[in-house]
This record gives C-alpha cells, structure tokens and sequence, in this order.
C-alpha cells in the first residue's frame, strides 16, 4: 500500500475513535443527568405528600385521617380526658386592675390617752387581739388628781348647801324665818349642782372613770374589737395628751385600693361586685365597690376606687397585693367551648373532635372569653363533641404518631 494511502487510512481511524469517544461521553452524561431529575422528582413528591397530610382538613365523618389519634373509651377514662359538646354560652369579659388591701379607716381608731400623763402598766402588745372594754394601760396623770379633787369638792359643796336648804325650808314652813332666806339657800343648791355636773362631764369627757382609789390614776380601755397593729408605748414613759399611743383595727373587713383609668370609669358604679384575687398565693373573693373618686389625677389620669372585702378568716391581710376584676360585657354566644379544650399546633389553635373512638384536631378562630369558656367565631356545629379537659394528652398522642411516621 502506498505511504500516503496508508496515512490516510490512519487519519480516519483516529477520527472515527475520537467520534465514538465523544458520543458514549454524551450518552453518559445524559444518564446521569436523567437520574439526578428522578432523584429530585421524588424528593418533591414525598415533601408534598408530607404537606398534604399536615393540611389536610379535620372534619367529624369516620373516614380514617393521617391527622387523627384513635383513643378507646377505656382509655379516655384513664387518661381524664373530658367529652363535652359545644353549645351556647353566656360569656362575661371583664377587665382587671392592680390594687393593695389596706385597713378600713372607718374601723381603726389610733388612741390617744386626752391627758398628760405616764405609764404606770401596759396590758398588751402589738398584734394582740382585745375586746371592747378591754383594758389597755394604766396611767397617772396630775391633770387627772386635779379633775378628780375638783369633782369631791363640788360633791362636798353640794351636799352642804342641800343641808342648808332643807334646814331654811323647815324655818320657813314654821315661820321663823323669811321666804328670802329659803329662796337663796335654794338658788345655792342649784348652783352646787351645776358645778358638780360641770366636773363629772370633765372627766368623762378625758375617758375617766369617776371614782378611784388614787386620785391620779386613769385607765384607759379599748374601744371595740379588733387587733393592736401598732404600739408606740412603754412603761414609764412620759406622753402628752395627744400622742398616738395604740392603733387598733377591726380586720374583719378590710378596703381594697385600686387606680381607674379614666377610659375604664364608664365600667366600674358604687354597689357593684367585683372579684378580688390575691396575686402571692391562690385566693380570691367578692367584694363591693364603696367608693369611686370624683377627681382624676392630673399625673396618673386615673381616679382611686375602694372596695370594701369581708375578712372574717383573716385571710387578706393589709399590705398585699391583689387584681381587680370588674365585669365589662355580659353576652349569650351562639357558640363556645372550655378554654382548656384549646391545644396549638403549629401556629393555629385547635380543639380535638371525637368521632367515634376517633379523636381529629379541628382549627378554630376564638373570641371573647371570661377565662372559663371561649367563643368560636369559626364555622363549628353546636352539640359537636370535644375533648374539654386534659386534651393535652390527645396532642401527645398526635406528636408521638407523627414521630413514628416519620422514622
């Protein structure tokens, strides 16, 4: 064969490799190309099935649901769970206030001895519960000595000049002596005994017994029932007349302070009932609104309101702190359940409907509620049943199976 012949057939060769080359490259990276879609495809499908199954729409039919959590009677015994069905409900919001209980001033009475004096005995001691009547401290007081000489005067003098006009009025029956005399010893009489009277209402005015052993001492006593909340008195001490000695008070109503805001002062009249919580342990009671000021501050914007609370246990002791809850709206709603039916998934909140041993979560759009009960302003049929307490173990349940599938 020729050279150049030969070259050629050479050539072709080497072109026609390089072709076949190219050509299983193509079909190669067309393969895997192909493979890669199927593997991607698949990805998108099982996320859209796992979608498809989370939005899938709850409803009451007994159709099996991926979404659904089967629970038996027995078991719904055991694990407390509550059926109830959804039906009208009179819902009363309210609104709340920050207040403090304080002592009822018209109850507590700060004493004071009226006279100089000095504290011989003290007969209780703070936080101690006394009587009316009962008696308190015992002083001695040289104002006291004075009042007491200047009543037995006055008693002594009185008794003299009663002495003298009994005897002129003898005289003058008999005609000894004149009716002057008579008339003058029973103007003497008359005065004697003003200023008897004038002494005696001295001392009771001072609290003071009218007679006793010592002409200086006093006792002072309470004045009704109720606890000693503060002492400022010791014995031997020296106290003016005026000195606040004692503060009794009657805890067994107490006034609770709250703060209005003025946009809130159309809700709250004199006479209603309130709910009064305490905020440092679980309690609460009824009290009546007593008072609402006239003024709004000119700072706060808000007017002070008082409450009066009984206090028969002692439980609401002045000082502590309370919340406030005054009645806002009372209405009838066409449709409510319990606020403890209510679970979040997600961020949608639902209620678990029973169907059958079936138990499907069920989206719902709240409304008004008065911490009881909870308005559904969503599509919902009155008489549907629901887990109305302890529905948190149905959610559980629904996590659990959720997991389960996902492995």
């Amino acid at each position: 064969m020729p050279i150049r012949a030969i070259g050629n057939f050479y050539g072709r060769s080497s072109i026609a490799a390089i072709a076949a080359v190219l050509v299983v490259g193509v079909a190669g990276g067309a393969m895997i190309m192909s493979m890669e879609r199927g593997k991607g495809s698949r990805k998108d499908d099982d996320a859209a099935k796992v979608k498809q199954v989370a939005e899938q729409p709850a409803n009451t039919s007994s159709t099996s649901h991926a979404n659904e959590v089967t629970i038996d009677d027995a078991q719904v015994k055991a694990a407390g769970i509550e059926i109830a069905a959804v039906a009208p409900a009179r819902i009363a919001s309210v609104v709340q206030f920050p207040g403090e209980v304080q002592l009822n001033d018209d109850r507590t009475v700060h004493v004071v001895p009226r006279v100089a004096g000095v504290a011989e005995s003290v007969s209780v001691a703070t936080g101690q519960p006394v009587r009316k009547g009962q008696l308190l401290v015992v002083f001695s007081s040289q104002q006291i000595s004075e009042q007491r000489s200047a009543l037995q005067s006055a008693e002594r003098h009185l008794e003299h000049v009663t002495m003298v006009l009994q005897r002129e009025k003898r005289l003058w029956e008999q005609r000894v002596s004149a009716e002057q005399d008579y008339l003058e010893a029973q103007h003497a009489v008359e005065e004697a005994e003003i200023r008897r009277d004038n002494a005696v209402q001295k001392l009771r005015a001072l609290g003071v017994s009218l007679s006793a052993k010592a002409l200086n001492r006093f006792e002072l006593f309470a004045p009704y029932d109720g606890i000693i909340v503060e002492r400022n008195l010791s014995i031997g001490e020296a106290v003016k007349e005026d000195t606040p000695i004692f503060t009794i008070a009657d805890l067994s109503t107490v006034w609770v302070e709250v703060s209005i805001p003025a946009k809130d002062l159309p809700l709250v009249h004199v006479g209603d009932k309130v709910k009064v919580r305490a905020t440092a342990f679980d309690a609460e009671t009824i009290g009546t609104i007593a008072f609402i000021g006239a003024l709004v501050g000119e700072q706060t914007r808000m007017a002070k309101a008082r409450i009066v609370v009984a206090n028969t246990k002692g439980l609401w002791r002045p000082g502590l702190f309370v919340n406030v809850e005054v009645k806002a709206t009372d209405a009838l709603v066409p449709v409510a359940i319990k606020n403890d039916a209510l679970q979040s998934l997600g961020t949608q909140q639902v209620i678990f409907i029973r169907d059958g041993n079936h138990f499907i979560p069920r989206p719902v759009t709240t409304g008004r509620t008065d911490g009881k009960y909870i308005e559904i302003t969503n599509e919902l049929a009155p008489g549907t049943r629901y887990a109305a307490a302890n529905s948190y173990v149905i959610k559980s349940e629904l996590a659990k199976q959720a997991s389960e599938d996902g492995n």
